[in-house]
């Protein structure tokens, strides 16, 4: 018999970035042939092609002004606006290379309605909410929510009891893009921290330099120029401390099975890596976990692994959860379809990933499984010993 072909792989995406870098040597350490790339430019000028029997992943296409202006229409990837337009091209492009993958007889590991469901702040909510899983409360859950139409529809959230602090997000952003952490202070003053930058023209820019805006005016402006591409309010939960600062924890599930995970601090309400969060002690949060009564495994990893197991058709996600202060409760704050760059940070002891890089554990997940040929037999099979 003629040995199998070794499998394949293709990833879309940016062919420079070192998220493609990173799961090619993933798929060279498994002694596979290279990982073919496809540009997100050819993707999205109809030139993409696919070859029979690939297993396709699809990456982000961030980092690309060419790739950023094709999509957003912004002439600057700084630009913060735009999402809206964004999401309605990529999302398009996303069932495109479904198709041409299906009609070439490969394999995709990223579902397009999931993956529409995963960049829509409002949906994932709802399907999270609907399936039980702990969110925090939201107005705009759901397709039928009401419209965030601008800073006056958030005034009337945070006059509502419970909604004194919340935090406002692009319906369709990622990487904490347009996030603002709004409180009402005392006085009803209100103030708010993010990342988002105001030009003098209004223009809004991202920066990696956290701000904390005072004035109502200028809040409410920031607001109204975002409101046209979609936001989602939530209510800011206290979170858990460590060492002073507040914490969350980034799991990422592959295949069902949490993997890899990283704590996340912060002495700011956002503890995005990139906006100045430092990565936290894992070992320590657990100790809290089971200090305060409640399961590592069950409470925090189960939690992780339901979330991920409404997007069943989608090799990997990452999923952020919100450890209320004491660590005794845990609700989950975003899935993200593209939640695995986390440079050397290895598999979790008993996922099945020790030793493996997020990508590797994906490329080892993604390969048939290889089944041994078992000696003919008439007698029927038990479970165990009879």
């Amino acid at each position: 018999m003629r040995p199998a072909a070794p499998q394949r792989f293709a990833v879309v995406g940016i062919p420079d970035n070192r998220r493609v870098a990173f799961f090619r040597r993933a798929v060279r350490a498994a002694g596979l042939p290279e990982a073919r790339v496809v540009p997100w430019l050819d993707v999205l000028h109809g030139r993409a092609r696919f070859l029979p029997g690939e297993i396709v992943r699809i990456d982000s296409p961030g980092e690309d002004p060419e790739v950023d202006l094709l999509l957003r229409g912004a002439d600057d990837p700084a630009r913060v606006e735009g999402t809206g337009r964004w999401y309605a091209r990529f999302t398009q492009a996303v069932r495109a290379v479904a198709q041409a993958v299906e009609t070439a007889g490969g394999t995709l590991l990223d579902d397009p309605a999931d993956v529409a469901v995963l960049f829509d702040k409002r949906l994932c909510h709802e399907r999270l909410e609907s399936a039980g899983v702990a969110v925090p409360p939201s107005p705009t859950s759901g397709a039928a929510a009401p419209v965030v139409r601008g800073w006056d529809d958030v005034r009337a959230v945070l006059g509502r009891p419970c909604f004194r602090r919340v935090f406002v997000k692009l319906a369709h952003g990622s990487s904490a893009s347009g996030v603002l952490a709004v409180e009402v202070a005392g006085g009803g003053r209100i103030r708010a921290t993010t990342s988002v930058e105001r030009a003098p023209d209004g223009r809004l820019f991202n920066s990696l330099r956290l701000r904390r805006y005072t004035g109502e005016a200028e809040i409410a402006a920031i607001v109204d120029a975002l409101a046209p591409d979609g936001l989602h309010i939530e209510r800011w939960l206290p979170k858990a401390l460590q060492h002073g600062r507040a914490a969350d924890l980034r799991v990422v599930v592959v295949a069902g099975r949490a993997t890899h995970a990283v704590v996340r601090t912060s002495r700011s309400p956002l503890t995005n890596l990139h906006l100045g969060g430092l990565r936290g002690d894992l070992a320590e949060a657990g100790t809290a976990v089971r200090a305060a009564g409640r399961s590592w495994r069950d409470d925090v990893l189960g939690l992780a692994e339901r979330a991920a197991a409404l997007f069943p058709e989608t090799l990997c996600v990452g999923v952020d959860l919100l450890p209320a202060t004491g660590w005794r409760r845990f609700a989950v704050g975003e899935v993200n379809a593209f939640g695995d760059l986390l440079p050397g940070l290895t598999g979790l002891p008993g996922s099945g990933a020790e030793g493996l890089d997020t990508y590797a554990a994906q490329v080892a997940a993604a390969l048939p499984p290889h089944h041994e040929e078992q000696p003919c037999t008439t007698q029927p099979l038990t479970a165990g010993p009879a």
